[in-house]
């Protein structure tokens, strides 16, 4: 059992949410697909309930079927990071798959100040509705094990990370970057592997770590997590250190290989 303990490690590599600094490329709503020789990358549609969700999903060059993984973007939408991490995460062995959870609103718009906007209006229940269709999308893939599938999120994509865990019991990993928890009773329905990224200086988020320490120890919940030295909320995306990214990013990894590979 994983306590959840607080580690104090280097960290990382990908970057996101973070507060008002945010560099402008990173936030088109949407670039021209770059694919690279190991990752094919394309936009689907898929059904969810009577809507339809566009998504990102990036698949990587291997011989085999591959684990998949379900990218859930920070309160800013499908953005240039949010594609660069799928991408990044399918040279990492996965395919991995971005939803646009603002597709009911008529997709992610350019201006951020307005998606933050209507992300704020989305219903949890909505969002659940739409995780499970991307989940229920991916394992039709036939590069894909639809036995084994993943989701990382960061920032409010975090929090919905951790969200999404108490609701689907088929999920085998999650990984919350500088997320808040859930409902702490929620988390006694958690039956997946966690894994958590928080940053030190990030006390608003942190705040809520010892509520979520005590949860996992009391639901004996498989959740452990490392607050990183010397950076900030969404340090991934802004790589203040790169070398604190770049050790948290081969932390993600490795445990989804751990979890999903096996």
């Amino acid at each position: 059992m994983a306590t959840g303990a607080v580690t104090r490690t280097g960290g990382l590599a990908v970057g996101f949410c973070g507060g008002a600094v945010l560099a402008t490329a990173f936030l088109s709503a949407r670039p021209p697909v770059r694919p690279t020789a190991d990752v094919h990358a394309e936009y689907v549609k898929y059904a969810s309930g009577r809507d339809t969700i566009t998504a990102y999903v990036a698949y990587p060059e291997r011989r085999d079927p591959a684990p998949a993984v379900v990218v859930i973007h920070e309160i800013f939408g499908l953005s240039d990071f949010i594609r660069q991490t799928t991408e990044q995460l399918a040279k990492d062995g996965f395919v991995a798959i971005a939803p646009d959870l603002l597709s009911r609103r008529g997709g992610t718009p350019a201006a951020t100040d307005e998606a933050r906007r209507l992300i704020g209006g989305l219903n949890a229940d909505t969002l659940t509705l739409d995780l499970d269709a991307t989940v229920a999308y991916v394992k039709t893939l036939k590069a894909a094990r639809g036995d084994r599938v993943g989701v990382i999120g960061f920032c409010w994509g975090g929090g919905q990370s951790f969200r999404y865990a108490t609701s689907s019991p088929s999920l085998r990993a999650f990984v919350v970057c500088y997320g808040p928890g859930p409902d702490t009773a929620a988390i006694a329905r958690i039956r997946a592997r966690g894994l958590g990224v928080y940053a030190e200086q990030d006390a608003r988020i942190n705040a809520g770590l010892p509520d979520v320490d005590a949860a996992v120890r009391r639901y004996r919940t498989d959740y452990r997590y490392t607050v990183y030295p010397g950076v900030g909320h969404g340090f991934l995306r802004a790589r203040e250190k790169p070398e604190v990214a770049d050790s948290a990013w081969g932390n993600v990894v490795r445990f989804f290989r751990e979890s999903l590979e096996r």
